[in-house]
This record gives C-alpha cells, sequence and structure tokens, in this order.
C-alpha cells in the first residue's frame, strides 16, 4: 500500500516551497533556459528502495516536462552501483528538484532498510511469529512517508495518530492512579464510550497490573521494558486474551531473542528516530542546446550525497 499521491504532492511541495521558494537562484541564473538533462539515480550503498514515486514527484511538480523512468520498485533490494531510476528533461528543473527529491528518497529508503533487518532478525527466532511495527516516534511533517517506508521494509504500521485508537500508557495510568481510579473501571468505562471500531491498547510496566488490564477488556497488552523472563510470563498469562506487544529495549541484538518469548507484535521507534539516510546519489549529464553542433562535450557529474560533507549541498 502506497501513499496517496495527494499526499505525497503536499509532502513534497511543502519541501521544494522551503528548498525553492523564490526560485533556484543558481540555475536560473548560470544554466541555459534550453540546456536539458539525463539523470541516472545510483545506489552507492546496497538497500532497499522507498520513496520511487516521491523521488518522481519532486521533478514533476517543478516541471511537468522532466520524465523519470523508473527502474525499481519500492521494496526492492539493490545493490551498489545498481541504477534505480533515470531522469530526462529541462536541465534546471533537474537541479532544482534534485535535492529535495533526494533527501527524501534517502530518507524513506533508510528507513526500509532498517526495517527489513529488524523483521530479518526477528523472523530468525525459533517459533517466532511477531510482526515488526513502527510507533510515533516519526519526523514531523513526514509521517506518512516514513510508515510507508517501514511497509516496503517488510514492517507494519502501529496506530497513525493519537485519534486513530485508545492507547493508554503510563502516563495515562499515572494520573488515573493519582485521582484514586480503578483501572479496571476505567477501562470498561472507556469501552464503553468508544467507537465500535476502535481498537484498545494499555501499557504496563509489571506483570501485577496485568488482572486488571484484562479485567478491562483491552483489546492489546504493551509489556514495556520488560525482561525476557517476564515476557515470556506475560504472554502465558494473558493466553490469547489479548494480542502481546513488546516495546522498549528492543535493538537488532535484542529482537530475535524478545520475539522468542511468543509476543504478537514488537514496537521498535529506532525504524523512524534512529534511521540513517541512505547513500544514493544523482549522475547528471548536461547537455546544452546547439552543443553537440558546435562540437563542445557534455559536462558530467556526481550530484547526490548522504549529508553535505562532500558534493554539492
Amino acid at each position: 500500500m502506497s501513499t496517496d499521491r495527494r499526499e505525497i504532492d503536499r509532502i513534497v511541495t511543502a519541501a521544494l516551497d522551503e528548498d525553492a521558494p523564490w526560485g533556484d537562484l543558481t540555475s536560473e541564473t548560470l544554466i541555459p533556459a534550453d540546456a536539458t538533462a539525463t539523470a541516472a539515480l545510483v545506489a552507492r550503498e546496497p538497500g532497499v528502495l522507498s520513496g520511487i514515486e516521491v523521488f518522481a514527484a519532486a521533478f514533476r511538480i517543478v516541471d511537468p516536462a522532466i520524465e523519470v523512468e523508473r527502474l525499481a520498485v519500492d521494496g526492492d533490494r539493490f545493490a551498489a552501483g545498481d541504477v534505480l531510476a533515470r531522469v530526462h528533461g529541462p536541465a534546471r528543473g533537474i537541479l532544482t528538484a534534485e535535492r529535495v527529491a533526494l533527501n527524501l528518497g534517502q530518507r524513506m529508503s533508510g528507513v526500509a532498510t532498517l526495517t527489513a533487518a529488524y523483521v530479518a532478525a526477528a523472523a530468525g527466532a525459533v517459533g517466532a511469529h511477531a510482526r515488526i511495527v513502527d510507533t510515533r516516534k516519526t519526523t514531523p511533517g513526514l509521517r506518512s512517508l516514513e510508515r510507508q517506508a517501514v511497509r516496503d521494509g517488510g514492517g507494519r504500521n502501529h496506530r497513525r495518530s493519537l485519534s486513530d485508537a485508545i492507547m493508554a500508557k503510563d502516563n495515562h495510568l499515572a494520573v488515573l492512579t493519582a485521582g484514586g481510579v480503578d483501572l479496571a473501571s476505567a477501562l470498561r468505562s472507556a469501552r464503553e464510550r468508544m467507537p465500535h471500531t476502535a481498537h484498545l491498547e494499555v501499557e504496563i510496566d509489571r506483570l501485577d497490573q496485568l488482572d486488571a488490564v484484562l479485567a478491562g477488556g483491552a483489546d492489546t497488552i504493551m509489556l514495556d521494558n520488560f525482561g525476557l523472563d517476564d515476557l515470556r510470563e506475560g504472554v502465558r498469562r494473558i493466553g490469547g486474551r489479548a494480542v502481546v506487544e513488546a516495546s522498549g529495549g528492543v535493538n537488532l541484538d535484542t529482537v530475535a531473542a524478545i520475539a522468542a518469548t511468543g509476543v504478537d507484535v514488537i514496537s521498535v521507534g529506532a525504524l523512524t528516530h534512529s534511521a540513517r539516510a541512505l547513500d544514493l546519489g544523482l549522475d547528471i549529464d548536461i547537455a546544452l542546446a546547439g552543443a553537440a553542433e558546435a562540437g563542445a562535450p557534455a559536462e558530467t557529474s556526481a550530484l547526490g550525497e548522504p549529508g553535505d560533507d562532500a558534493g554539492r549541498p
């Protein structure tokens, strides 16, 4: 399931407005209006692709005359040196869009690549069936794209926003406890008021909270920062009466052992808050109108980099 085109255009347009609020002064003063260019999106390292439509949208929005040929699709694995797309059209537009196109493509592919590593690690645990899911620890404004990147990497999505489900976390429980409210009664009351299509999840950090949460009718119980023995005990005591989610202390070294405890879901904030941008580059050939007749050679340059420490900022 890809991000809706309208959502992609909204995010990409905002990024382009940020990057070139009054146009691209360099390209408009330095590059002839009739110059055309052909560019290749090249992987500098192996990974999992995400955001190819987002990459293409940046060029389309800047100049509809720019054509993007997609040579790979979201979710594809690639090796260093693979060409993932080709871009052709007016050089000014390509140069204006390339930084935003790369920034978003690198970000999304980085999230997808990290997610794929977690999914593979969890799948390697004997008897495990846990799905890897994201959290709301996303980059503000980019949640839709980062959630897609998680899916492209083989993961699943948690709730999208605070409006999507009832999720009572530790601070909610602390407020209830301070007010002397019985947890089981509070959860039953919440279920009576919530829409019948909504989902009720409760986070606990101690096994002695389980009975009240089960009595309150939670659909999912999150075991937060539990040790492996307590995770196994929690799964045993819940006994299929609710979905069991593990969270906290999850990394690539621990995820397989957590999956092996029998939990149903493992939520990993690192998928989005700690993923690094994957190294993708845009290699471009600029051909000025009339240059061939004049015998002038085309200029070739590499315009992509993972950060601002190399190439053009």
